[in-house]
């Protein structure tokens, strides 16, 4: 049984769909402080099975143990997505962050240690590359001092699961994924910020359905070709199949080491105008926006060297741009049909 920790989520939702359709049987752990709970009713509408839910703040060590005390020896794997993820809202509250995702990360470890579940996949970011010299950037390229608390999380997170790996016998695979997009092409789940939306592509989709009325590009003056930042945008589907590979490589004694790092993305970069454009070509609407200031703690440009993941974990990105952000404005008319 696996434990997807932050599984109504975005990312985490696609994924548990994605394990229960390969036969995985799969606990929920989630606090819903940016998911709501119909999520459930998706998945199993998707899979024909519901899986097991506990709210729980995994920053809580008590109200972690108890969870884990009720899910009791079953487990044998851990999926961890639980953290708070937005780049300028940790730079408004670095304390949530640190507080958030690094007691949630040590706790589930404590009790993972306790109940004997010894593998392990960690949600990471391109965020730990901070601004590259080079891109792409590959596995091997050094770690730059963070650029935000969020990403300073995901580096110290890192090093918590490196360091713990090889003396409590787990093991883990930390993805370092780049920029998910993108719905479940039922239209069924997508990504659904509570309240105003940080990532693009939904403030994108916001603006087009008029819940916006404006989106806002943080800056035009970066040394890129149209002056807007540069990111490696995924789609959440592809990756949601890449943690399923990352499981099946541990389950099958695969790995090099007790601790091992793979990028996730398509290994393209397209700006934040590419985006905006192609979501115009893709749906034929128009996205009302304007240039604004830079946001603290982005960088200029960041794309992915996939080869690694290609090869160790036998999984590529088979879906572009245009599919993402076509099945995101799926997903954004079906959810607001439903909610009318």
């Amino acid at each position: 049984m696996v434990v997807v920790t932050g599984g109504t989520g975005y990312i985490g939702s696609h994924t548990v769909v994605e394990l229960l359709q390969a036969g995985y049987q799969v606990t929920i752990l989630d606090d819903l402080s940016n998911s709501n709970i119909e999520v459930l009713d998706a998945i199993e509408e998707l899979t024909g099975v519901r899986p097991e839910f506990f709210e729980v703040d995994l920053s809580d060590a008590a109200a972690t143990a108890s969870v884990f005390e009720q899910i009791g020896s079953e487990a044998d794997s851990t999926i961890h997505f639980a953290a708070k993820k937005a780049v300028g809202e940790s730079v408004q509250d670095p304390l949530l962050y640190y507080r958030n995702n690094l007691f949630s990360l040590v706790n589930v470890l404590e009790e993972m240690k306790k109940h004997d579940i010894r593998n392990f996949v960690f949600s990471s970011s391109c965020t730990v590359y901070g601004q590259p010299d080079v891109c792409p950037v590959t596995e091997a390229t050094p770690r730059k001092e963070a650029e935000s608390p969020y990403g300073n999380t995901k580096s110290m997170a890192e090093d918590i699961i490196r360091d713990a790996s090889p003396v409590e016998h787990f093991n883990s695979i930390s993805l370092r994924y780049f920029n998910p997009i993108g719905a479940h092409a039922s239209g069924k789940i997508g990504e659904l910020p509570v309240g105003i939306p940080n990532n693009l592509v939904p403030y994108v989709t916001q603006t087009a359905a008029g819940i916006r009325e404006t989106l806002t590009v943080h800056g035009n003056d970066y040394p890129t070709a149209d002056g807007t930042c540069i990111r490696d945008y995924i789609h959440v589907v592809d990756l949601a199949k890449a943690h399923l590979q990352a499981l099946k490589r541990i389950e099958d004694g695969r790995m090099d080491s007790a601790y091992e790092v793979f990028n996730v993305g398509t290994g393209n970069g397209y700006s934040v105008l590419d985006v905006v454009n192609g979501f115009e070509e893709a749906t034929g609407i128009k996205v009302n926006y304007r240039i604004g200031p830079r946001r603290a703690g982005d960088i200029t440009q960041v794309w992915a060297d996939t080869s690694l993941a290609n090869e160790a974990l036998n999984w590529k990105a088979e879906l572009g741009l245009k599919e993402a952000l076509s099945s995101s404005w799926n997903w954004e008319q079906n959810y607001r049909k439903q909610n009318a």
